[in-house]
């Protein structure tokens, strides 16, 4: 009797163990051959990841025009008379761009640290002190200008950084120059989700509705003179490029022999 006890105390953790192994089933596969993704090693202390375009370092306007009657103080451009164009122009991209309102405030409203961050030269994502300074929503800070307000206001007071971090999605035409999809954004301001795969009307002005007029792939982006001299830092642009895979058969089940099954 205390033989047998001794074998069934040995065998009860040998059938737990093997309960607890993985029971290998059929796999399903895509047939997809991905390209392998690059290798980008992220910023550290505030730096951008290694990939990024650098556009101001708070050093120079090399990488801009227009810059004639802004300056740089203290690492940061103050915003003077007339906007300033990126050198290079941009399509999908991702944007990391810092922006502080003047301090002291002064005025109210849209008169108050007004400025403006255009995609493709043409869309813009308002900047604005929104800190205790009430305007019409769909004009404050991160709205999407008259066409959207931002879903939350995240600003920090005058004086100190606001950061936003964009994903923009350019607007593509056909050939006759009618839409063939829209522009969409999505923007963090200090790590808090404002806009979420928004869907642009078309351009932003203040005297029209929004249209789409077909341009170029590539545009330029440009910050805004609203006669406030608003500062900005630490900018950068990450083109985004999109995954490559190649379909080199169709999806199918690999049995745990090696066999592969084709989904019907």
């Amino acid at each position: 009797m205390k033989r047998m006890n001794w074998r069934v105390s040995s065998i009860v953790p040998f059938l737990v163990a093997c309960s607890a192994l993985p029971v290998l089933g059929d796999e399903y596969l895509n047939g997809i051959e991905w390209q392998e993704p690059p290798v980008v090693k992220p910023g550290e202390n505030g730096a951008p990841p290694s990939d990024a375009i650098v556009l101001f370092d708070g050093k120079d306007f090399s990488a801009w025009n227009g810059a004639k009657n802004w300056k740089i103080v203290d690492g940061a451009m103050v915003c003077g008379k007339g906007d300033l164009h990126s050198k290079q122009g941009f399509g999908d991209c991702q944007l990391h761009i810092e922006w502080s309102s003047p301090t002291p405030p002064t005025g109210e409203g849209q008169g108050r640290g007004n400025s403006g961050v255009f995609f493709m030269d043409t869309y813009e994502l308002q900047v604005l002190d929104s800190y205790e300074n009430e305007t019409y929503f769909d004009g404050q800070a991160g709205a999407i200008y008259k066409q959207t307000p931002p879903m939350a206001n995240a600003m920090k007071p005058p004086g100190t950084w606001n950061v936003y971090d964009v994903i923009w999605t350019a607007p593509r035409f056909n050939d006759d120059g009618s839409l063939k999809s829209p522009a969409y954004i999505t923007a963090l301001q200090n790590g808090v989700l404002i806009l979420n795969h928004f869907e642009l009307k078309g351009d932003t002005p203040f005297t029209a509705p929004p249209s789409y007029n077909k341009h170029a792939d590539r545009l330029p982006l440009r910050l805004q003179d609203h006669g406030n001299p608003t500062r900005f830092r630490n900018i950068w642009v990450r083109e985004i490029k999109p995954v490559v895979g190649k379909q080199v058969k169709k999806p199918f089940m690999r049995k745990p022999n090696g066999e592969e099954v084709p989904i019907q």
